[in-house]
């Protein structure tokens, strides 16, 4: 759809900048840049790297990217996210000087351009790097860092790291979150307040819905804070229910193994965009185990008319619906990360009267549509402008 809802900007001749981490792969945080760069056709682009796809540049609009030193580093291309130690210095190196509004897209060191202060800096971070703060104990034991040389070398740069991503957020004039959950993140380790706009969803209008729906769905990458292996005992522990698993990862042969003696439990592997929405649109419910910084795969899921069954932590809380909600609920919580926990939401699931409405989930899943996106950020940038231009 076109920008046709949008305002007329006060200021149409903006010099803008979007700064990204790294362009390997269309992903969730590539949709916020496909956006912005929607919004804003005049806009440059920067990154640390550049290493996406031809099939999947679409979303560049053809706009050449403005790479740093690391790009042409030996094995950048397999192993650029080794280089992270040098990454503050190289977004430093990008020279922004010519632009009046940049707008980092942040998960790890984008934030960390330097401006001047006539310039406005706006800040959309998607997580503060979860591995250098709360989740560092968990990305050393995944990564099998826990002790020896190299987790000496983990920690010490890990340490560097935290010093340099809470001083370059000085630079950053106005922090937006892509939920209430990074908010308070944000809050947590810069001390800055950050406004909330969700990330985009492409939501489609509601169509063909099969007359009654059977089985669940699980969407997701099989790693291990997914917490995909817990939505599989609990339904191998549910034999007449069953289970869809898309995805794949380094988790799968754990997931299959735990799923051997369940033939109510089917692994699909990775799907097309296509297949996966007809499972979704074809699901009772999505089931979803993991503390999401927002999650897109759940918001998709309502815009197929489908309800949630979704731990009640992170970005889900600011997803789904729930009773007490005038328009209704779109979905039910657990509160923690057990197979007890699903069983048991699953089965209040199944008992609520009247049974959780798809139109409703379909009504919800447009609060993060691209367009809300783009009407969200628009006035975040207009309001920036607006007091930069009264100091």
């Amino acid at each position: 759809m076109g920008d046709t809802t949008l305002k007329q900007s006060a200021y149409p001749d903006l010099r803008v900048a979007i700064v990204h981490e790294w362009l390997e792969h269309y992903a969730g945080s590539e949709r916020v840049v496909e956006q912005l760069l929607i919004m804003y056709p005049q806009a440059e682009m920067f990154a640390i790297v550049d290493f996406m796809p031809q099939a999947e540049r679409v979303m560049l609009k053809g706009k050449p990217v403005q790479t740093t030193f690391i790009q042409r580093l030996p094995f950048a291309r397999r192993f650029f996210r080794y280089y992270l130690g040098l990454m503050p210095i190289a977004v430093e190196q990008l020279d922004l000087s010519g632009f009046d509004l940049i707008i980092s897209s942040n998960h790890a060191v984008a934030k960390g351009v330097i401006t001047g202060p006539d310039q406005i800096h706006i800040c959309y971070v998607h997580s503060p790097m979860r591995y250098a703060w709360d989740m560092q104990a968990a990305y050393l034991r995944q990564s099998n860092m826990e002790r020896g040389v190299r987790s000496l070398y983990a920690r010490w740069l890990l340490h560097h790291m935290r010093n340099w991503d809470v001083r370059s957020a000085a630079g950053v004039d106005v922090f937006v979150a892509n939920s209430n959950y990074i908010a308070r993140r944000i809050r947590k380790v810069y001390r800055r307040q950050a406004q909330v706009v969700y990330p985009p969803v492409e939501v489609r209008p509601l169509k063909n819905l099969p007359s009654a729906r059977q089985d669940y769905v699980v969407v997701s990458r099989m790693v291990p804070y997914k917490r995909i292996d817990l939505v599989v005992e609990a339904f191998s522990r549910m034999p007449d229910r069953v289970l869809h698993v898309v995805g794949d990862g380094p988790e799968r042969e754990k997931i299959a193994h735990l799923a051997t003696h369940a033939p109510n439990i089917i692994l699909h592997g990775r799907l097309s965009d296509a297949d996966v929405e007809n499972y979704m649109c074809h699901a009772k419910a999505f089931v979803f185990a993991a503390e999401e910084d927002f999650g897109i795969t759940m918001v998709e899921a309502q815009a197929c008319g489908t309800p949630l069954i979704v731990f009640n932590r992170g970005g889900a809380r600011d997803i789904v619906r729930q009773d007490n909600d005038i328009a209704g609920p779109t979905g039910i919580f657990f509160s923690e990360q057990s197979v007890e926990a699903i069983v048991a939401a699953v089965e209040q699931f199944e008992a609520t009267v009247p049974p959780i409405d798809a139109q409703l989930c379909h009504t919800n899943a447009q609060r993060f549509s691209e367009e809300a996106f783009r009407q969200n950020m628009f006035h975040v940038v207009e309001n920036a402008m607006a007091l930069q231009n009264e100091q």
